[in-house]
């Protein structure tokens, strides 16, 4: 059984940084596509960044292009997510996904097969 963890989360300062990682087990992880989504309260749960099972590719929503980077280490079965400069409205639940077939490019939640419990972040102005 295919399980993700994320870890990392918590109450930061706008305009610090933070990094969420995502621990997986049960699965060949060096073959899943990565990705992280995000709901804030009130709102719809909306994608934030995917990484390729390669981690040659990589994309990114708007509202966090050039101030987030998304990357792996296939050795620790682990996936991160680098955020810089965050706001307050970066204020979420963050949520690991997987994709199992090697496809990239999702950006639905409905599209990936495995998903975390999330962890909460909030950003104070």
């Amino acid at each position: 059984q295919v399980q993700l963890v994320e870890s990392g989360g918590g109450l930061v300062q706008a305009g610090d940084s933070m990094t969420l990682s995502c621990a997986v087990s049960g699965g060949t992880f060096a073959m899943f596509t990565m990705g992280w989504f995000r709901q804030a309260p009130g709102k719809e749960r909306e994608f934030v960044a995917a990484i390729s099972w390669s981690g040659r590719s990589t994309d990114y929503a708007d509202s966090v292009k050039g101030r987030s980077a998304i990357s792996r280490d296939n050795a620790k079965n682990t996936a991160y997510l680098q955020m810089n400069m965050l706001k307050p409205e970066d204020t979420a639940v963050y949520y690991c996904v997987a994709d199992k077939s090697r496809h990239f490019g999702g950006t639905k939640w409905l599209e990936y097969d495995y998903w975390g419990q999330g962890t909460q972040v909030t950003v104070s102005s």
